[in-house]
């Protein structure tokens, strides 16, 4: 195939299978690309756009092309074209991920540091949110402070709350206090920072990229795709890592290294979550031409009849 016609927003993989979506998240979410600088993030910008006005630099190879779309996938919103904060971006999900669960995991005995853990894992998300937001339903700084207050005091109200009254409770009760906390703030952190989204919409599009209209649905729908994907992201390593450690902890080579649980944490939520950010961001992407608002739908079948079985939309992170 001559580069000149290559297509580079084209899929690399069939994103209609869970399969194919899965490569697509493995590739944008390798966390080694967050440790490039901006000046090859930006080249790879400038290859990707190059590339969709048909100018590509001879000896330029299709592997480079695939590599530059990768980064470009991984720190550039899919939206706007900016460059994202990193702390944002795909590719930092892991690593900030990783290092926020295991301490929430390790320092959950104590209110101070209940707090302290979830009020950073709140900041955290708060940022992811706002990063990833759909560009096209902005949100005021008043908007986004409320949401951040709100889903904060959530998320330590439901830790100390649940800290305090599981004392008495089997110690791996109080192990999972973390995993409630940060379930109960995902219901509340991202549907209130993307509230705009649900009032005024969001764009859907055919499987070629067509704009098709906007959908309040498909923003209810995508939000709660989110909320599910981030709970079900941090499941496996919030709900079976204080299983492991809870036995590993009765042997006295554990014992004689307490300075190394945290670390040890850590490292094991991030073995979880490297399988586990590309698998929740692969389960949703679609919904039904049938589910939409009755004005769109018809719109739709007026237009397209029958050819259009499913509208597209960027449910964001």
């Amino acid at each position: 195939m001559a580069l000149s016609s290559f297509d580079i927003d084209a899929p690399r993989w069939d994103q209609s299978t869970f399969m194919g979506r899965l490569k697509h998240f493995f590739n944008i979410t390798d966390c080694r690309t967050a440790l490039l600088p901006d000046s090859r993030l930006d080249e790879a910008k400038a290859l990707v756009e190059s590339c969709r006005a048909g100018a590509i630099l001879p000896g330029t190879t299709e592997e480079q092309l695939h590599y530059a779309k990768k980064l470009y996938d991984s720190a550039f919103h899919p939206d706007t074209g900016d460059r994202m904060n990193l702390i944002g971006r795909m590719s930092f999900q892991v690593p900030g991920g990783m290092a926020i669960t295991g301490f929430m995991l390790q320092f959950y005995r104590t209110v101070p540091a209940v707090v302290f853990w979830q009020w950073v894992n709140q900041s955290f998300n708060a940022l992811v949110n706002y990063t990833n937001r759909n560009a096209a339903s902005p949100i005021t700084p008043k908007q986004i402070g409320v949401a951040y207050i709100t889903a904060t005091s959530t998320a330590l109200a439901t830790a100390v709350g649940l800290n305090l009254y599981t004392k008495k409770a089997p110690p791996l009760v109080a192990r999972w206090v973390p995993f409630a906390a940060v379930a109960a703030a995902n219901c509340v952190n991202i549907p209130m920072m993307r509230q705009q989204e649900i009032l005024n919409g969001i764009a859907v599009t055919d499987e070629n990229g067509n704009k098709l209209g906007h959908s309040t649905k498909a923003a209810v729908k995508g939000i709660t795709q989110v909320v599910i994907s981030r709970i079900t992201m941090a499941a496996p390593g919030m709900i079976v890592l204080p299983i492991i450690m809870q036995r590993l902890e009765k042997y006295k080579f554990m014992q004689r290294i307490t300075f190394l649980h945290g670390p040890i944490q850590v490292m094991m939520v991030g073995v979880f979550l490297i399988f586990m950010v590309p698998a929740a961001f692969s389960w949703f992407f679609s919904m039904a031409v049938s589910k939409l608002e009755p004005e769109l739908r018809d719109s739709i079948v007026s237009q397209y009849g029958d050819k259009v079985q499913r509208v597209y939309f960027n449910k964001g992170l």
